[in-house]
């Protein structure tokens, strides 16, 4: 009977409106973090499978001379699979006086190729079998849909390459292991081994990139690598270098990811919001149930009971809103990875795995511990003698030990699904210092509200003293609601500012080619073809090929750093060229512009990742060498280049004194519009022979299509966080919702219209949403204007409209929902009001 009777005060417990309001929050929270977080998983999954295609195995060996013998021969010991492979930028011709000239990344493949993966072949015409064999036969190649086009060549050639004409086999669409770089942008024209001798293009002074991908168990890979390294870094062997797959090794993956983080910021909004709301109606159940309790244990139920009875209401609420939200997530990442279906593939992405609904169930418990047992606790505190005294009851110690865990268990958990990097710390940091600043806001403002309500008069007044009156209530009341509408507004700037901001990054006339190698000689006749074709605002710099050889008088190598790109950098070439002004896409951090452009300017201006990279700062002296000769300067600014936004950059620009002594070539980036001649390519390339043209037009689309497709993603994501924020100003309303009954009662009972109470309501819903949603605006601008510069790395500035909008916004949501809440208060006859509130 006792289990019974338990079990029938449990059920009714439950179907209170508070718990009812507790419950959905926790449900959108474990949706939204779910789902993202299956979304996150299985898209970090892919994308390290698809590093390791890209690398072309587990590991891959490169160089710019053929690799020693003892690296393969180590391979071979350890029983690694193993796959050559080189990689050059040439030319490719068209046959007879018609054909073409074409800059083309040749990839020479030979036995074992593709480790991992396969190539996607098409047939040069419909309906002709495909090769059957992994790499193309002697005699013939695979290359990249429409070469032939632009060759003047038939579907299947033949082509000529170097001195051997070669007959076109294969479409490639796909490969698993495609680099990037020059040669990787460029068309591709797959070789056989077998044929490279008989093609002439590799020469002692050629430039080549060797290349041995390697797989195997793991055990091995791991002692191949820890070997390969040691023997690289012992012999100080130059231009060799071992790369493992890397989730975020290109630019398109970055972007990716970048979309990635736009939805763990709105689900860590969401998470937030099921906070406040937690808090708001857990605090609210607690001071209507103190008198129920206070009956109970009057009637004989120990505090144990009571105990008892509020671990299984939270365990309850906790198993139930995480099974369900974790159930809802399958569908809400289904749903995701369903709207960007043309940038991954949901069927090569692997199951779901256990992690996110168990990051659900965590997170649930730690909102549960941290925002509602405390509230929940005082009312096994509840003395007997309330039921003839009302007086209010403290939190004990032991509520407050479990509330901090549980704040501290929370902000792990958003630290978690922010993933690596500043987004949950800047998303923790901006709701907490915002609850701060609002709670200070809104305490200030009382003494003027009552002052207000005392001059003025009408239901504006009214509502105004009775806001001003009730204290602490209306500040906690203002706080929720600034904060839900903070992080509704923090969406909206996010979907349509920080969206608008990433998109403007790639704007419609982005240059789509890159000509490289325009001798100084052929600048005037090039650049006035330009003009010709209609091309203006164009990139247009000198560049000059140096190698860093000392720091500050010190010589470096390679072997030098620890860091891979580190030695690859050291090892490599750098471009270097020089600029009047300050490039659009490049913000100075550190030192003065005028030391590099100045009619003084003596110094050197560096980007800000590279010294990073290789650890140089302001002053540091640096000496490259160019073509025999030198160029001695120091550091004297630091740049923050925006390399996504497809425009030149260079990480060393100098002075333009110290350049026009040195042997260089001009670079050009233009975008090729549909007012420049459908042949202008191939025309510039019969005019200027010498030059490269590097084609980005389908790089660039694929970038937009990623950009619209992630845009469509978060605004279906947005709905989760808006049901958590109307959730949270539901919440909100009720906090002296009993006070509000009480105060309707006593003015009707005292002579008070329908028509005066409802205007008096009104009025007290649009100031209190009003001032929420005024702060909170200045709140969101403050978070929105922080995350693009330090998550999204571009810059943003809010717009001051973002401010009345959110006043009128916050004030006509408050009104909306409140009234829908609070209706029934005009209704109920004043006596049973008086009762319900005693």
């Amino acid at each position: 009977m006792r289990a019974r009777g338990f079990a029938s005060l449990l059920l009714a417990e439950l179907r209170s409106a508070q718990m009812g309001l507790i419950w959905l929050a926790l449900v959108l929270a474990a949706t939204a973090l779910s789902g993202v977080g299956f979304v996150a998983q299985r898209l970090h999954a892919g994308l390290q499978r698809d590093a390791a295609q890209l690398l072309g195995g587990q590991l891959l060996l490169r160089g710019d001379h053929p690799l020693p013998a003892p690296f393969e021969q180590r391979a071979r010991a350890l029983g690694l699979r193993m796959a050559h492979s080189e990689l050059f930028a040439s030319m490719a011709l068209g046959p007879g006086a018609q054909g073409r000239t074409q800059l083309v990344a040749v990839k020479v493949v030979g036995p074992g190729y593709p480790l991992l993966g396969h190539v996607t072949l098409r047939p040069v015409r419909p309906g002709e079998a495909l090769p059957a064999t992994p790499i193309p036969s002697p005699g013939t190649v695979w290359v990249s849909p429409r070469l032939a086009q632009r060759l003047g060549a038939p579907p299947q050639g033949p082509i000529l390459l170097g001195q051997r004409s070669l007959r076109i086999a294969a479409l490639v669409t796909g490969e698993p292991d495609r680099g990037a770089g020059i040669p990787g942008l460029a068309p591709r024209v797959m070789l056989n081994q077998a044929d490279l001798d008989s093609t002439g293009l590799i020469q002692p002074a050629s430039r080549v990139e060797y290349a041995l991908a390697l797989v195997g168990p793991q055990p091995a890979v791991d002692a191949y690598a820890a070997w390969a390294r040691a023997r690289i870094t012992g012999e100080a062997l130059r231009g060799l270098h071992l790369s493992a797959p890397d989730a975020a090794g290109n630019g398109f993956d970055r972007n990716l990811q970048r979309g990635a983080d736009y939805l763990r910021l709105v689900a860590l909004l969401a998470a937030l919001l099921a906070a406040v709301a937690v808090a708001v109606a857990a605090q609210d159940f607690s001071r209507r149930r103190q008198q129920v309790v206070a009956l109970l244990k009057a009637l004989g139920m120990p505090r144990r009971g009571v105990l008892a009875l509020v671990g299984a209401e939270l365990a309850l609420l906790g198993l139930s809103a995480a099974l369900l939200g974790s159930l809802a997530g399958l569908g809400l990442q289904a749903l995701l990875l369903g709207l960007l279906h043309r940038l991954v593939d949901a069927g090569q992405l692997g199951p779901p795995g256990w992690q996110p609904a168990a990051l659900a169930l965590l997170s649930m418990g730690s909102l549960l511990l941290a925002f509602a047992l405390p509230a929940l606790l005082r009312l096994a505190g509840v003395p007997p003698l309330r039921v003839l005294r009302r007086e209010a009851v403290a939190a004990g110690g032991a509520a407050r030990l479990l509330g901090a865990a549980g704040l501290a268990l929370f902000a792990l958990v958003c630290l978690l699904l922010g993933g690596r990097g500043w987004l949950g710390w800047i998303a923790l940091g901006a709701f907490a210092a915002a609850a701060a600043l609002l709670a200070a806001a809104s305490w200030a403002l009382m003494p003027l509200l009552r002052a207000a309500g005392e001059r003025g008069r009408g239901a504006a007044a009214l509502a105004a003293r009775q806001l001003g009156a009730r204290g602490w209530g209306a500040v906690a009341q203002i706080t929720a609601l600034g904060l839900a509408l903070m992080a509704l507004l923090l969406v909206g700037m996010l979907r349509d500012g920080l969206l608008a901001g990433w998109q403007a990054s790639l704007p419609a006339n982005a240059p789509d080619r890159f000509v490289i190698n325009v001798q100084p000689a052929q600048g005037p006749a090039f650049r006035a073809a330009l003009a010709q074709a209609g091309i203006r605002g164009y990139d247009w710099y000198p560049m000059v090929r140096a190698r860093l050889v000392a720091v500050n008088g010190r010589a470096v190598f390679g072997r030098d750093y620890h860091d891979e790109r580190a030695r690859r950098l050291i090892d490599r070439e750098f471009n270097l060229s020089t600029a009047q002004s300050l490039p659009a896409n490049n913000r100075i951090v550190a030192g003065r512009w005028a030391a590099t452009a100045g009619p003084r300017g003596g110094e050197l201006s560096v980007d800000q990742g590279i010294a990073s990279t290789l650890g140089l700062k302001l002053g540091d002296r640096l000496r490259f060498d160019i073509a025999g000769g030198t160029l001695d300067a120091r550091i004297g600014s630091l740049r923050k280049v925006d390399w996504a936004s497809m425009h030149a950059n260079f990480f060393v620009l100098a002075p333009r004194a110290m350049l026009e002594r040195q042997p260089f070539t001009y670079l050009a980036a233009f975008h090729e519009g549909a007012e420049a001649p459908p042949a202008l390519d191939a025309d510039l390339g019969r005019r200027f022979p010498d030059i490269t043209i590097i084609d980005l037009a389908e790089l660039l689309a694929q970038l937009r299509h990623l950009l619209v497709q992630v845009g469509t993603a978060v605004q279906w994501l947005f709905a989760f966080a808006l049901g958590a924020g109307l959730t949270v100003l539901v919440a909100c309303l009720f906090i002296g919702r009993r006070e509000r009954e009480r105060e309707t009662a006593l003015w009707r009972v005292l002579g008070a219209s329908d028509g005066l109470l409802r205007r008096v309501m009104a009025a007290e819903l649009l100031l209190a949403g009003a001032l929420a949603g005024l702060l909170g605006a200045a709140g969101a601008m403050a978070a929105a204007w922080l995350l693009a510069r330090k998550v999204f790395e571009f810059a943003w500035v809010p717009s001051p409209a973002w401010l009345p909008a959110g006043l009128l916004g916050g004030a006509l949501l408050a009104l909306a929902v409140g009234w829908l809440s609070l209706r029934r208060v005009l209704r109920v006859p004043p006596l049973r009001l008086l009762r319900a509130a005693d």
